[in-house]
């Protein structure tokens, strides 16, 4: 993954990724059809993985939408911090993939980002679902920056700095 982070989809042969792997190129395809499914492989796991946690997140939360709000917050926050090749991936190499992965990862963005609208909806009766899209995408876009981010601020202040920027975007 951090091959194509680094380098893009274009930028990257088989063997470049079974080098960085310990294995030659030729055995990757032992494995995988190709560049295109082992970006698959990398990309759909992610969405599934965030739509999980943040229902679990939501459920965790007990009915109560502020505590929801700020655990999908620190949720996010932490994958987004741990993982900027992933969120660069995601940025810059999504629509080179085939029509039904991209789809798929799509809908599974989609279903995570519906999770944040029911509880914000919940939380502020003042917007519309189309409303808190907006604002939950927003969110999203500062707490993505983390591949943008230099190491300038040490990781733990930059949690607070971002957890405290999606907040206030959301409530306001």
């Amino acid at each position: 993954m951090g091959l194509f982070a680094a380098r893009g989809y274009h930028g990257v042969s088989m063997d470049d990724i079974g080098t960085a792997a310990g294995v030659t190129g030729p055995a990757l395809y032992h494995h995988f059809a190709g560049k295109e499914a082992m970006l698959v492989a990398a990309l759909n796991p992610v969405s599934e993985g965030l739509l999980a946690g943040g229902r679990e997140r939501v459920a965790a939360a007990g009915g109560d939408p502020r505590v929801a709000l700020e655990q999908l917050v620190d949720f996010h926050v932490d994958f987004a911090l741990a993982n900027p090749a992933v969120i660069a991936l995601h940025l810059h190499e999504l629509d080179r993939l085939p029509d039904e992965p991209r789809r798929e990862i799509r809908r599974l963005q989609r279903r995570y980002v519906e999770e944040w609208v029911t509880v914000l909806t919940t939380l502020r009766s003042d917007l519309t679902d189309g409303e808190a899209r907006v604002l939950s995408h927003a969110a999203f876009g500062l707490m993505n920056s983390t591949p943008f981010l230099g190491g300038e601020v040490d990781r733990t202040r930059r949690a607070t700095l971002l957890r405290a920027a999606a907040l206030r975007a959301l409530l306001g």
